[in-house]
């Protein structure tokens, strides 16, 4: 399919005339078309898109049906069919009242085609630029970010239903790739009957002997599969198809193989003593090689991946301050007169398991690449830390969000003396304890990567000391200090302090307005749950996700006033309703 270099058809009169008249106050695909039809043009593609072969439809065009898709949370055939049926989508896409869509497959290719080329951004950023544009969206003022899990769209699979289906996934992908090679490497009969049904926990033996003999038969025939494989006179492309390479890993990551006493291989598969992958290299299902289990605190545990949305709040930073006060105030109802929009600003993406913290940077990066950096970023505990805090600052973004506190036994019983009852010199790198004497060793060291400083306290000085039960319970008896380098001890000893005061607990409510973007995100593009495989299209998802949130922002902020935003209780309304 080669790309149409055009943007949006023309409407034709027919269609206007229609949709005019079955719509007269407009439509949400109406409204877009008339006010965001320059967002959705095909040039930002032209690097997916040959420009041989039979013309196909405009990317602008696809890109438009995804946005209204995803707006309404349509599956893809639903998607078509809207095209073919609903007038004000004819409208919006520009085409004649007889025209009769396109199959659906096109938007798939289309996806695969915007992933596969690292596009799966370009109009979630169009669109942000339009907003810069019209003055919605601008540097330097308030913005919050949070984080949700997201579902693999893949099943989950236990270790040993893992190994019989990796088997099965690369089976099926050799029997179409190399069926001629692949029968003269196996007893086709034999594993047809083996691994033609999927792989199924419920299917599965009950005792646990012979659970543990079918996991030797599943190691074993993945075993023989990789070594043929990979055998000189295997066609070097076998090993290069991406079940076959998946199959190899999880056969690392499942078994162990060694040589018994005769010298003979013998493949086992792995206990707890032995040891697994770490949780981000770790596959968890043969079809979908980016999906990861995670957990987060003692309830969650899921396969998948993690979504960051980071929306604008409260006014615009030259607004008044009566009216970032009342934005404050009601950061997240949407309401009162004056206010913006909220729209999302960044959309990232990752696997399940990347924490939180590990995001903070790459999003505020994105945020000034685009040019709307806030001035005050707010965020929640699980994405500073003191190096972050500095270097934003540094950046000129203030983060409002609440920091880890000191984590030592003094300060978590509220007893003794943290680290805040001892004063620091850093100038002749000593510190003074409350009893008033000084530290004999300052050790700048790397602790997990990041720089760190451990102060210790002779063990002669600690040993007639009066309040040595209140300082340190270690058994040699002496008092030893974790420090962060200077400026990085001194931003989060600050942040820690402010955390504490009323004003800064009454700033940092604004944060939880964002917990409603998750919500909407939840209930209109059904984020939570990944419609693809693969990270770059959950990416694609989520970017369409995001763009049409901000649509759907921008087509209430179009058409509701001041005073239809205003909540009112269901009492009210039916007083309302009598009145009129």
């Amino acid at each position: 399919m080669s790309m149409r270099p055009v943007g949006l058809p023309e409407i034709p009169e027919q269609t206007v005339a229609v949709a005019r008249a079955a719509f007269p106050k407009g439509s949400l695909a109406i409204r877009v078309r008339d006010r965001l039809a320059e967002v959705f043009v095909a040039e930002p593609f032209a690097g997916a898109f040959g420009v041989r072969g039979a013309p196909g439809l405009s990317p602008g065009v696809l890109s438009l049906v995804t946005v209204l898709q995803f707006a309404e949370d349509l599956t893809d055939r639903q998607a078509v069919a809207m095209a073919v049926r609903a007038i004000d989508w004819k409208y919006a896409l520009g085409a004649e009242l007889t025209d009769t869509g396109f199959d659906a497959s096109v938007l798939s290719r289309f996806r695969a085609r915007l992933a596969d080329n690292g596009m799966e951004r370009v109009v979630f950023d169009r669109l942000l630029e339009h907003c810069k544009d019209a003055g919605l969206v601008v540097a330097g003022g308030k913005q919050r970010t949070d984080s949700t899990h997201v579902i693999s769209a893949v099943r989950d699979l236990n270790r040993l239903e893992l190994a019989g289906e990796s088997v099965r996934a690369a089976l099926e992908a050799l029997a179409v790739a190399a069926p001629i090679w692949l029968a003269g490497q196996i007893d086709v009969p034999e594993f047809a009957e083996r691994y033609g049904p999927r792989t199924d926990g419920w299917r599965m033996p009950s005792s646990q002997a012979k659970r543990d003999r079918l996991a030797q038969v599943f190691g074993q025939d993945a075993l023989a599969l990789c070594r043929a494989a990979w055998a000189e006179d295997a066609p070097v492309w076998i090993h290069e198809v991406e079940a076959v390479h998946l199959l190899r890993q999880v056969l690392v990551q499942t078994y162990i193989i060694r040589s018994d006493a005769r010298g003979r291989q013998v493949i086992r598969k792995r206990d707890a003593d032995d040891g697994v992958p770490p949780g981000q290299l770790r596959l968890a299902s043969p079809y979908d090689a980016d999906a990861r289990w995670a957990a987060k605190g003692d309830d969650l545990f899921w396969m998948g991946y993690k979504i960051h949305l980071t929306e604008t709040c409260g006014t615009l930073p030259n607004a008044d301050a009566d009216a970032d006060a009342d934005a404050d105030a009601d950061a997240d109802a949407g309401s009162g007169a004056g206010r913006m929009p909220n729209l999302i600003t960044d959309v990232h993406t990752t696997d399940a398991t990347v924490p939180d913290v590990k995001a903070t940077a790459p999003i505020q990066q994105s945020l000034a690449e685009h040019g709307v950096k806030p001035a005050e970023h707010y965020l929640d505990s699980g994405y500073p830390s003191a190096d972050l805090i500095t270097k934003a600052t540094q950046d000129g973004i203030r983060m409002v969000t609440p920091v880890l506190l000191d984590h030592s036994a003094q300060a978590k019983a509220a007893e003794g003396f943290d680290k805040n009852a001892f004063t620091i010199n850093w100038k002749t790198r000593q510190v003074r304890c409350p009893a008033g004497r000084i530290s004999s060793h300052w050790n700048p060291v790397q602790q997990h990567g990041t720089d760190a400083i451990v102060v210790t306290f002779s063990v002669l000085t600690c040993r007639d000391c009066p309040f040595q039960k209140q300082c340190t319970t270690s058994k040699t008896g002496r008092r030893m200090l974790t420090l962060r380098p200077e400026e990085l001890h001194d931003n989060l000893a600050r942040a820690r302090a402010e955390q504490k005061t009323d004003t800064w607990k009454n700033k940092y409510a604004l944060r939880a307005g964002v917990e409603g973007t998750i919500n909407q995100a939840l209930d209109i593009t059904g984020i939570r749950r990944a419609r693809y495989r693969g990270l770059p299209k959950v990416r694609l998802q989520h970017a369409f996700s995001a763009t049409a949130l901000n649509v759907i922002r921008l087509d209430a902020h179009w058409t509701t006033g001041p005073l239809d935003r205003a909540r009112h209780s269901r009492l009210e309304r039916l007083s309302y309703q009598l009145s009129a």
